[in-house]
């Protein structure tokens, strides 16, 4: 079997992946929660006979007199544990009490579990810092690559190999996202700070799988290098590799599986996330950084011709 003829199949696969991600991403774009738009989150739970319409009527019905500025455009959605998640501009605590005074009528009282504002100022700082997260984790795994595998042939450059790793990463993290905007459409989830260290830590898991092959690939082409093409030692470094590549990722997605269905709600999008990423990110170690590899050096090896 040979990777780099069946990632002539899957390269454009992922290209289409990739892409359709990144419409996603621009429209209609992911769903940021109150820590990154700013606002105000309160969860509530109805009492019997009374639905979220209900519930989103009688709020946008309301004006707090305390400032008089209606609540505008309210946000709403279920949640599996049958309460209801509103989401709307910042309010002060005295607006916060008046809607909520406003919302209690009737013998049955609803009851308030949740109440977050914050300003619009600090979310913005939160996206921004998120986004420079990213970014500089993965310019330290380019250096940190190319450090590592500085000790190999003359003919390869150290840093073809950190270029291939974090096509990778941003193939996995585009393709994440991009899944998860789709999530967002059906579902009550919210891009989050922790949904962000999601994000980071299918970064760390995917170039964990693309070292381990990488240092083969290296291995193979000091020992063989001068008697075998790049494509031939690429090809069996990942034959040599596959068995414990996908025992490591199906062992993780056990331990996934199981946190997912038996953990607190609260970290669920979070394990989602993980299981999403680590089965891309083994994907994108044999068929996106290896091909990419080699396709670096075949570009290397012409343009110094």
């Amino acid at each position: 079997m040979s990777f780099l003829r069946l990632s002539r199949f899957f390269i454009p696969l992922s290209v289409l992946l990739v892409a359709g991600s990144i419409f996603l991403m621009l429209k209609p774009g992911p769903k940021f929660s109150i820590e990154f738009t700013g606002g105000t989150l309160v969860e509530i739970r109805l009492p019997e006979g009374k639905t979220k319409d209900d519930l989103v009527d009688s709020a946008q019905a309301f004006t707090p007199a305390s400032s008089g500025v209606a609540l505008g455009n309210i946000a709403s959605a279920s949640t599996k544990d049958g309460t209801v998640m509103l989401r709307m501009r910042n309010l002060s605590n005295e607006e916060h009490l008046e809607l909520l005074a406003h919302l209690q009528t009737g013998t049955e009282k609803i009851q308030e579990l949740q109440y977050t504002t914050i300003g619009p100022t600090v979310g913005a700082s939160l996206k921004k810092r998120a986004g420079w997260a990213l970014v500089i984790a993965s310019l330290a795994i380019i250096v940190y690559l190319a450090a590592a595998f500085r000790k190999i042939p003359g003919r390869m450059s150290p840093w073809s190999f950190g270029f291939a790793a974090v096509v990778a990463l941003i193939h996995d993290i585009i393709i994440t996202v991009g899944v998860f905007i789709i999530i967002g459409w059906y579902t009550t989830f919210e891009v989050d700070t922790l949904y962000v260290s999601a994000l980071l830590s299918i970064m760390g898991y995917s170039v964990n799988d693309t070292i381990v092959i990488f240092d083969r690939i290296r291995s193979n082409l000091v020992t063989d290098g001068k008697r075998e093409s790049l494509e031939s030692i690429v090809d069996r470094s990942l034959l040599e590799t596959l068995t414990r590549t996908v025992n490591t990722g199906v062992g993780a997605l056990i331990m996934l599986l199981v946190l997912f269905f038996f953990a607190a709600e609260s970290i669920r999008w979070f394990i989602l996330a993980l299981i999403v990423g680590t089965v891309i990110g083994t994907y994108s170690s044999f068929f996106v950084a290896s091909p990419m590899l080699v396709w670096w050096q075949k570009r290397r090896q012409r343009s110094s011709k």
